[in-house]
């Protein structure tokens, strides 16, 4: 049932995309807004994860750089029955972590050093059982195009608001200039909960397989009680200057900004440990890698 969502509301996304190309360029702009977002999504399909690694300046490790974290990484995918992942560390005080990469055979997990110092043993295991659950799930190529397309309806908002100013955009619409002028308007807030409603579902199903892999449901629980009061406390710049990617982390990066709070892409924190906490008490955990 959420994959049948997400398709839904990608779906909804995309039609939101050729909407505003409508009413930007009538028909013609409508077809031009549909082979942009083919474009888009395919650059984003085969560049996604080195475009988003470079980003947030994340460098790969192997196992003789950080042989504790490559190991809890490399035992969970194995639990998990996944090809080992590509493992980065990013120079960031503010503790978060994110998978992308476009299929398991081509992902990779990023965590940043802020969350290295904070978080135990265990609870970076669960941190990390929690990112590989997006890639058994591929959750990482639906956020990227998710994210593109977000990006793409913004972009194309920005141009219809200055066609609208200026007497252009597409007369044959219903609502003339001033349609033009309050898709420009709408059209970026549409996307956004769209955006949130997409990611929010995937979180919830990254959380309760993540818990199923490292066998520990209070381990993921506990480390999203920490992560959530350091990220709180703590800017991510690279995340506020692009905050079309927040969705990929465990936590929400974003809280430099007033307008950060409108708009959350992630569910709220109490809720998800909540739920675990409830896995926990259903049955017994497993053992784990550490027992």
């Amino acid at each position: 049932m959420n994959y049948v969502r997400t398709s839904m509301l990608l779906a909804g996304m995309t039609a939101l995309f050729m909407g505003v190309g409508y009413m930007v360029g009538g028909e013609a702009g409508m077809l031009i807004a549909l082979v942009i977002a083919i474009g888009m999504n395919g650059f984003a399909y085969w560049n996604s994860d080195k475009v988003v690694l470079r980003m947030y300046g994340a460098r790969q490790i192997e196992r003789g750089d950080a042989p504790g974290f490559y190991g809890i990484v490399e035992q969970l995918a194995q639990k998990a029955e996944l090809p080992m992942p590509k493992v980065y560390l990013m120079e960031n005080d503010q503790p978060n972590a994110f998978a992308t990469g476009r299929n398991p055979e081509n992902a990779a997990v990023a965590a940043t050093t802020g969350l290295m110092r904070i978080l135990s043993h265990e609870e970076i295991a669960g941190v990390m059982a929690h990112e590989l659950a997006h890639v058994k799930n591929r959750d990482t190529l639906i956020m990227t195009i998710t994210a593109t397309i977000a990006g793409a309806i913004s972009m194309l908002a920005n141009f219809a608001m200055f066609a609208g100013m200026f007497g252009g955009g597409n007369r044959n619409n219903p609502l003339g200039i001033v349609g033009v002028v309050l898709v420009a308007l709408l059209a970026p807030f549409a996307a956004m909960l769209v955006q949130m409603a997409i990611s929010r579902t995937r979180e919830y199903a990254a959380d309760r397989l993540g818990a199923e892999i490292s066998g520990h449901p209070l381990w993921l629980a506990s480390a999203l009680e920490k992560l959530e009061q350091g990220a709180q406390q703590i800017d991510n710049d690279a995340a506020e200057q692009n905050p079309a990617t927040a969705h990929m982390f465990i936590v929400n990066p974003l809280h430099a900004h007033s307008v950060d709070s409108l708009f959350s892409t992630h569910p709220n924190t109490a809720n998800r440990v909540g739920r675990l906490r409830e896995m926990a008490g259903a049955a017994a955990p497993a053992a784990g890698p550490w027992g």
